[in-house]
C-alpha cells in the first residue's frame, strides 16, 4: 500500500481515554490537596465517595495500561517493530500497579478516618505522584506511539484493538466520564458511531455517576 492509499485509523478513543484519565487525576489531586489543607471539609460522605471514585479510577487506569501491554503493543510490534522501542513505556506500566495499590489504600484510610490529617496528606501525596507520572507518560506515548499507529496500523488492525479493549471496560464509569471530556462535535460523532444502545446506556448511567461527583465536588 502506498502512502497515498493509506487510510489512517481513527484514534479519537485513545485520545479521549488519555484526556479523561488526566482530567480525573488532576481534579481528584486538587480536591485531596484541598482536604489536606483544610479548604474543603473532610466529611464522611465526601471521603467515602472519593474512595469509591478512586477505586474505580484505579481500575480504569489498570485496564488501560494492561490493554496497551497485552493488546496494542503486540500489534505495534508486528506492524512496526523496527520503528519504535516500547521498552520505556512498558517499564512505566510496570510501576503503575503498585502505585495504584497505594492510592487505593490511602483513599480507604481517609474514608475510615476522615478527621485524620495524616491520612489526608498521604492521599494528596499519592495522587500528586500518580498525576505527575501519568502526565509525563501520556505525553511521551502520544508523541512517540500515535504517529506509529497512524502510519503502520490499518483501520482493521485498530478496529480489532478497540473491540478487544472494550470487552472488559466498566461502562457505567467510563461512558459518563468520556461524555464529559468530549467537545460537542466529538460527542455527536461518538453517538453516531456507537449507535442508539450506547446513547441509551449513557442516559442510564449518568445519574448515579453525577451523584457520586456531587458528593465529592459539591
Amino acid at each position: 500500500m502506498t502512502t497515498a492509499e493509506h487510510v489512517e485509523p481513527d484514534i479519537i478513543g485513545m485520545r479521549l481515554a488519555h484526556r479523561v484519565m488526566l482530567r480525573d487525576l488532576r481534579r481528584t489531586a486538587e480536591v485531596a490537596q484541598a482536604i489536606s489543607a483544610g479548604r474543603v471539609a473532610a466529611t464522611p460522605r465526601r471521603t467515602r465517595a472519593l474512595a469509591t471514585y478512586l477505586e474505580l479510577l484505579a481500575e480504569s487506569v489498570h485496564h488501560h495500561h494492561a490493554a496497551e501491554d497485552d493488546i496494542l503493543w503486540p500489534v505495534i510490534e508486528k506492524r512496526a517493530g523496527g520503528h519504535i522501542d516500547l521498552t520505556e513505556l512498558s517499564d512505566d506500566h510496570s510501576v503503575l500497579d503498585p502505585k495504584l495499590a497505594r492510592l487505593r489504600e490511602a483513599a480507604r484510610a481517609l474514608a475510615t478516618a476522615p478527621d485524620s490529617e495524616d491520612a489526608a496528606a498521604a492521599l494528596a501525596l499519592q495522587l500528586a505522584q500518580l498525576r505527575d507520572l501519568l502526565e509525563e507518560h501520556i505525553a511521551e506515548e502520544e508523541r512517540d506511539v500515535f504517529p506509529v499507529i497512524l502510519r503502520y496500523l490499518s483501520v482493521g488492525d485498530w478496529a480489532e484493538v478497540e473491540a478487544q479493549v472494550r470487552r472488559n471496560g466498566r461502562l457505567s464509569f467510563e461512558l459518563p466520564r468520556i461524555a464529559d471530556a468530549c467537545t460537542p462535535e466529538e460527542l455527536a460523532t461518538l453517538k453516531k458511531t456507537a449507535g442508539p444502545v450506547i446513547v441509551l446506556m449513557l442516559a442510564i448511567v449518568r445519574r448515579p455517576y453525577r451523584r457520586l461527583e456531587r458528593a465529592i465536588w459539591a
